[in-house]
């Protein structure tokens, strides 16, 4: 049985996992901070961690990206996206009105992982505009923290399966501001692994450093795939970290990393002077809504 380490039970990567491996047995292991599900995998107390890395609201997650290629060196195997579900949880008794009506405006602070937060902004401002906001390591994090302190009428986002494991209340259902809310997971590891599910495409993903002193070198990196007809799904700037205004390029091809176009085309860019690194060639699994495996 293969070890997994992912965030905390509850949280929507543990819901995105139990989908994506469906009836599979694996040793999960929960961990409150990103940090330490990286680590868990470099230091061998894990075989594989799930990362989130993408949101259709927020964009990037910049701390997972910054850690997947800068302070690890683990390939990446398998990506699929999850819908992020957030609800407002917590215990019904403590927020009901006169008329046995839920009164929200009773809500004194709301925790939850900052990018749920950032995703729940139109609720708040329309139902929540009195309550204090606190940043959690996760949303199972935020509702775990308002299960303990009862009476103090804190809420949480969170997502269902969260609620349920804290023993609270969904006080209102979906509650974040676009119904296409996705986030997009990979995982790392450094086997390979065979996951059940439907595979939509392949694709790989590349750290390009471009050469300090070649004016246009951006330019000749995309051209050496666009003139292949080879299709990029993303391209980042990211920080190199080692000095001011010095950047990577992170690249999402979608082709695996044995197509003979994408070698040559990897070829053409180091012969610029770049610093090509191939982060993964992994499979991509397409969310199917009808099928969930989430129990």
């Amino acid at each position: 049985m293969k070890r997994i380490a992912l965030l905390s039970a509850g949280s929507v990567s543990h819901e995105a996992v139990r989908y994506v491996l469906g009836d599979r047995p694996a040793g999960l292991i929960h961990y409150k901070v990103i940090s330490d599900v990286f680590l868990a995998v470099v230091n061998g107390t894990a075989d594989y961690a799930v990362i989130p890395i993408e949101n259709t609201i927020e964009g990037s997650v910049s701390l997972h990206m910054d850690w997947l290629v800068n302070e690890i060196d683990v390939p990446m195997r398998a990506e699929w996206v999850y819908p992020s579900i957030q609800n407002l949880v917590g215990r019904r008794e403590e927020f009901v009105g006169e008329h046995g009506e839920l009164d929200f405006s009773k809500v004194v602070k709301v925790l939850s992982h900052p990018v749920a937060i950032a995703q729940c902004r139109a609720f708040i401002a329309a139902n929540l505009p009195q309550a204090e906001l606190e940043n959690a390591n996760s949303t199972v994090e935020g509702a775990g923290t308002v299960a303990a302190n009862p009476g103090l009428r804190w809420a949480a986002f969170s997502t269902r399966l969260g609620a349920e494991r804290h023993g609270l209340d969904i006080l209102a259902e979906g509650v974040t501001d676009h119904d296409n809310n996705y986030t997009r997971f990979v995982l790392i590891g450094a086997d390979p692994i065979e996951l059940p599910g439907k595979v939509d495409h392949e694709k790989t993903s590349i750290q390009v450093i471009l050469p300090e002193d070649y004016t246009g070198a951006l330019h000749q990196v995309l051209s050496a795939f666009a003139w292949r007809r080879l299709n990029l799904s993303r391209i980042e700037s990211r920080p190199t970290k080692k000095k001011l205004g010095n950047y990577y390029f992170y690249i999402d091809v979608m082709v695996p990393g044995d197509s003979i176009l994408f070698q040559a085309a990897v070829e053409e860019i180091e012969a610029l002077g770049c610093q090509v690194r191939i982060l993964g060639s992994y499979p991509c699994f397409a969310y199917e809504d009808s099928h969930t495996k989430v129990k």
